[in-house]
């Protein structure tokens, strides 16, 4: 695996893309964003790049929360929160706030430590808590089956599909 930027989120992606477009003439990125509130992926891709994209930038979108991919491996994350897998919502694309959603689940979980580090503290304005993404990632890295999860979430599927079809372009130097 590469180098990864963009923890700035959302805006610090939506203000730099045309940087990632241009700099995607000599090296091949992945830039991955969630969808959000915007009506469809296309629609967000247009918005945020109206002028053509090189062919070595693969601008992919989560719908709705790159959360969703997350939750899209059911029993997979019900084993590492502790809770149920029944609790774990089946159409994870479809649901209006995945995030919000992990975070309960982890409020559910037997685990202390879980809940100590995805959900907010009582009296928090922060939306999770302070371990969330070092915990998410050791999900990722040591549990998360990526194959169950695509067959789960389609922008997930579509993804790999385009990943495993990737083949950078490289133009000769004038």
């Amino acid at each position: 695996m590469g180098a990864v930027y963009g923890r700035g989120g959302f805006g610090y992606l939506k203000k730099t893309i045309h940087g990632w477009n241009a700099a995607a003439k000599g090296k091949p990125f992945l830039l991955v964003t969630d969808l959000d509130s915007a009506t469809c992926p296309n629609e967000l891709i247009e918005d945020w790049l109206p002028v053509p994209k090189h062919d070595n930038l693969l601008f992919r979108v989560a719908v709705r929360e790159i959360e969703a991919w997350l939750l899209a491996d059911a029993k997979g994350l019900a084993n590492y929160l502790a809770v149920k897998p029944g609790r774990v919502p089946l159409s994870p694309e479809a649901h209006p706030d995945p995030k919000r959603k992990l975070v309960e689940l982890a409020g559910e979980s037997r685990k202390k430590q879980i809940r100590e580090d995805i959900v907010p503290r009582k009296g928090s304005t922060a939306q999770q808590g302070p371990g969330y993404n070092a915990c998410l990632t050791e999900f990722v890295q040591t549990v998360w089956d990526v194959e169950s999860a695509a067959n789960n979430a389609m922008s997930l599927r579509r993804t790999l599909t385009r990943l495993s079809t990737f083949r950078p372009v490289w133009h000769p130097a004038l």
